[in-house]
């Protein structure tokens, strides 16, 4: 067989291989995300985090320049050496999935949160009413504590390189309980490209190859620590975006500071409010006169920050990582990141806040 042929294949191996592994999440929780993985994810941010700057970014922007270079160099001559050419992209696609997977994205096949914490998937409309009027009085009062007019949105007070070591504080709360959410060796990075990623409509995300915890530094304040939160879950091997925006939630709301738990409380009220814009907008409009209006005046601020920036780009790339994430086990797509109501709404049947 000659050299190259033997990249491709290997390509198509490893997409059989995970075929099969995705019926095997406990030999893949305990092998992996609880033994291999620690070991690769730990000294990279050890030895990461010590560099003020992404390395990730870097190494992205690299590649893009360098996948640049090589379509140009190749446009003239494309049709001639077409299949020589398919064989080198998918060459190059062989080993960037292989070393996607092996330092991170085996973690898409792990032990689903539901069953690790014992939480049912399902819950009714009445359950959904009792929990949404529960955090709403709970984002309500911390709003009041913090602004003491319900009036007013809540301005933070820190800086996000403060609210990168002020996370920390929530994970150890919530590891007391839970030891499988310790977090360690802090290694968060403001994205080198946060212009690109807000108009992709991206809050942030995590490098698989370096496990540098990305986040987009241009959004509003008061959801940035619920964001870095979310990115943290990932750094700890959690890739489905429901379980992390939950563990984000979680960890949030176990901070000592009011301003953090008012980040996870307010973003997990907006995905409660949004869920029923979908199922009943009556019920929404009764929910949405009892939130205070400094909470609506945050979520305002979001909406038009975001809105400033939306451009068919951020739909096409929503369009491509909902994909993304459904051939990763992730069968809800962009979805999933709201699915994450499932497990709150259940996770407090019989717990309170």
């Amino acid at each position: 067989m000659q050299r190259k042929y033997i990249l491709p294949i290997f390509f198509l191996l490893q997409i059989l291989i995970l075929k099969i592994i995705r019926f095997f999440p406990e030999y893949v929780e305990h092998f992996y995300s609880n033994g291999l993985y620690l070991y690769i994810s730990f000294p990279l941010r050890i030895v990461l985090s010590k560099i003020p700057f992404s390395v990730g970014d870097c190494i992205y922007f690299a590649l893009i320049l360098q996948v640049l270079v090589w379509l140009w160099n190749k446009r003239k001559t494309w049709k001639l050496e077409w299949k020589n050419n398919i064989l080198s992209i998918l060459s190059t696609l062989s080993v960037f999935y292989f070393f996607f997977h092996l330092l991170w994205a085996f973690n898409y096949y792990r032990e689903p949160l539901f069953e690790k914490m014992a939480i049912e998937r399902d819950y009714s409309d009445a359950d959904l009413l009792a929990f949404t009027k529960k955090i709403i009085a709970k984002t309500n009062t911390i709003q009041s504590q913090i602004t003491k007019n319900d009036s007013l949105k809540v301005v933070f007070p820190y800086s996000q390189n403060q609210v990168f070591e002020m996370n920390q504080n929530g994970y150890k709360n919530l590891a007391k309980e839970y030891s499988f959410f310790t977090y360690t060796h802090l290694s968060i990075k403001k994205s080198l490209f946060s212009l690109p990623l807000t108009y992709m409509g991206f809050g942030g995300y995590l490098n698989p190859f370096t496990n540098e915890a990305q986040v987009n530094y241009l959004g509003p304040m008061y959801s940035f620590p619920m964001t870095t939160n979310h990115e943290m879950a990932h750094q700890m091997g959690y890739a489905s975006e429901s379980e992390c925006n939950f563990i984000g939630f979680l960890s949030s709301i176990k901070n000592d500071d009011l301003y953090i738990q008012y980040s996870g409380y307010s973003m997990a009220l907006r995905y409660c409010l949004g869920n029923w814009q979908v199922r009943d907008e009556k019920v929404l409009e009764q929910l949405l006169k009892t939130v205070h209006p400094g909470i609506l005046k945050n979520y305002k601020e979001s909406h038009d920050f975001w809105e400033a920036y939306q451009t068919p780009i951020e739909t096409g790339f929503h369009a491509f990582y909902d994909h993304f994430l459904k051939i990763n086990q992730q069968k809800d797509g962009m979805d999933s990141y709201s699915k994450f109501v499932n497990l709150m709404v259940n996770y407090y049947q019989k717990r309170v806040f």
